[in-house]
C-alpha cells in the first residue's frame, strides 16, 4: 500500500506559492523528479512527507528552519514518535486538523492529522 497521498485542496490553498520539496506525482509513484532531502528549501516551505517515514523530512525541516526558513509540515498526529519529539524540542507549533483528511479521495483517512509549524 502506498503512503503517497495528495494534500486536501483546502490545505493546499493556504500554502499556494510556497515551495514543496515533496510533491505528489502519481506518474512516478514513490520516485520523485526531485529529491527534496538533497536540495535547499524555499524561504516558505510546505511539505506533506511520506507517512511511513517522516523522520528524514522532519530532520531536514528542522535544519532548514535553523537556516532561517519557515516550514509547515502535514503529518499524522502521533505524539509517541521520535520525529514528533524532535519537532517539539525544535519549538514547533502544532495545529490540530479538525476531522479527518480525505487526501482528495472522498474517503476519510483512518487517523488524525496535524500541521507542524517551524518559524
Amino acid at each position: 500500500m502506498s503512503d503517497s497521498f495528495k494534500t486536501d485542496s483546502w490545505i493546499l490553498s493556504m500554502f499556494e506559492h510556497w515551495f514543496d520539496p515533496c510533491p505528489f506525482n502519481p506518474e512516478f509513484d514513490n520516485q520523485k523528479d526531485i529529491d527534496g532531502l538533497e536540495i535547499s528549501w524555499g524561504l516558505k516551505t510546505f511539505v506533506n512527507p511520506p507517512y511511513s517515514n517522516p523522520l528524514p523530512w522532519v530532520i531536514k525541516a528542522i535544519e532548514e528552519n535553523q537556516a532561517g526558513r519557515t516550514v509547515v509540515m502535514l503529518l499524522k498526529h502521533d505524539s509517541s514518535t521520535k520525529w514528533f519529539r524532535l519537532l517539539h524540542e525544535a519549538g514547533a507549533k502544532f495545529l490540530m486538523v479538525q476531522g479527518r483528511l480525505k487526501h482528495q479521495t472522498g474517503k476519510s483517512c483512518p487517523f488524525a492529522s496535524i500541521l507542524a509549524v517551524l518559524e
